[in-house]
């Protein structure tokens, strides 16, 4: 299954989005972290997150672009994780977060970043059982940015709509609240 959990910064989306990982079946858990970090809150936005995640049983992988040549085989986890028919899929997979992969896809060559992503996220489906994708509501601001920020935001709500197509499930948390926008 396909899972798009989103909302607002700070919204607690990545925190719903764990405990949803965990409350699905199996114990194979990427967390795939797409944020570069840039400076000192950045460091400190990873600190925190890595803290929300300790002893949860996850297997943290950084990928900042490029999802479409990310192989889980590839993974010093991998060979623990290897079944004896050789199969070393993920049970589930935490995208965290797409306006992060976006945002470093689209500023390192916008021209076909939307298709890029498309095709990694395609790429991730085929390598476990469900797909969790965290992303941000980035519209409800009421801020005018200038027209390369304007194309990243549209790109990002361009992708987000074609995900929650493609979700079997779709959330928005609010204040920490889940709100089920497709079941």
């Amino acid at each position: 299954m396909q899972y798009l959990i989103t909302g607002g910064s700070g919204s607690g989306k990545s925190e719903y989005a764990e405990g949803l990982s965990l409350s699905l079946a199996g114990k194979k858990r990427i967390y795939l972290a797409t944020m570069r970090i840039w400076d000192g809150e950045g460091r400190a936005r990873v600190q925190r997150h890595r803290r929300m995640r300790s002893g949860k049983g996850f297997y943290t992988a950084e990928r900042y672009t490029d999802l479409a040549s990310f192989s889980l085989s590839a993974l010093p986890i991998a060979e623990q994780w290897g079944s004896a028919d050789g199969n070393t899929d993920a049970d589930v997979i935490l995208l965290e977060c797409m306006s992060n992969l976006t945002a470093n896809e689209f500023y390192d060559r916008e021209e076909g970043a939307g298709e890029r992503i498309l095709s990694g996220i395609q790429h991730l489906r085929a390598q476990c059982r469900d797909l969790i994708i965290v992303t941000n509501e980035v519209f409800s601001d009421g801020t005018e940015y200038d027209g390369e920020t304007e194309r990243y935001a549209a790109l990002l709500g361009e992708l987000n709509r074609m995900l929650g197509r493609e979700s079997d499930v779709v959330v928005e948390v609010v204040f920490g609240i889940p709100v089920f926008v497709k079941r």
